[in-house]
């Protein structure tokens, strides 16, 4: 891997400088692109399938090849699909497991990951300073209006959960792990797993379930649905208290990152 002390990334010479550079961390695929100061993406987004096993080494690496045809930038945006505090790696429920979601773990993998400080890794990488947040919090920092309760979940391998009041981003909480019903975690009963077992048509079923549950947990002002998997929702019987966002609010939401305390 490159040391970025000897090979340093160009600075963005813009008039629309600070440019941030946001990476969207998935259990199937890495996506990145550039904001300039208004958060605009100066380029189209990149993408590139996340590959396993996948050590933290193994991770920055991929992540390099990922951002290495965009255009300069002066920070780095980071969402991830786990618990992260100021950096460190508290859990990496995809990136543990021998071939991805739904393989077993590895102890090798759990123990690497554990704690693993990825936005210093990614700081040395990349030559920039870095900021990550867990993956569905930084979707909700481009969506949420500042009004009331608002709840973000994210519909991709498994579920990404996140809640603001007035503008405020709460403590993140793991619900995917959570058992919702029959013994299942919601992770397991409405994830890409499930859906692609039982269609479509039981998937929404399920979906208007948990919509349902989370309402009676959070008393909602509005509910924001994001991930690749929003696509297959029925939208016309979600509700009026429920919005399908832009599929790439993962990316969007980089720029506030930067005005927002991270925990």
């Amino acid at each position: 891997m490159a040391d970025p002390t000897e090979t340093p990334l160009p600075t963005a010479s813009t008039p629309n400088t600070p440019t941030t550079l946001v990476i969207d961390i998935g259990g199937t695929g890495l996506k990145a692109s550039v904001l300039d100061r208004g958060g605009a993406m100066t380029t189209d987004r990149v993408r590139i399938p996340t590959t396993y096993p996948c050590s933290p080494e193994k991770m920055v690496a991929q992540l390099e090849q990922l951002v290495h045809p965009l255009p300069p930038f002066d920070r780095v945006s980071v969402g991830f699909p786990g618990v992260v505090r100021l950096g460190v790696i508290l859990s990496a429920p995809h990136f543990v497991t021998v071939h991805g979601p739904g393989s077993p773990a590895d102890k090798k993998l759990i123990a690497a990951w554990d704690r693993f400080d990825l936005g210093a890794a990614l700081t040395r990488s990349l030559g920039r300073p870095v900021r990550i947040i867990n993956d569905a919090d930084l979707q909700g920092l481009d969506v949420v209006t500042g009004t009331g309760v608002e709840v973000v979940i994210t519909l991709g391998t498994g579920l990404g959960f996140s809640v603001f009041e007035n503008d405020r981003l709460g403590p993140h909480l793991e619900l995917a792990q959570h058992p919702f019903r029959k013994g299942d975690t919601y992770n397991e009963h409405i994830g890409d797993a499930a859906r692609k077992k039982i269609g479509n048509r039981r998937w929404n079923k399920r979906m208007r379930r948990v919509i349902a549950t989370l309402d009676a947990l959070a008393f909602f002002d509005h509910l924001y649905i994001g991930g690749g998997n929003a696509r297959h929702l029925t939208t016309d019987k979600l509700g009026p208290k429920v919005s399908v966002i832009d599929p790439n609010a993962g990316i969007l939401g980089g720029l506030k990152l930067w005005n927002t305390p991270v925990r």
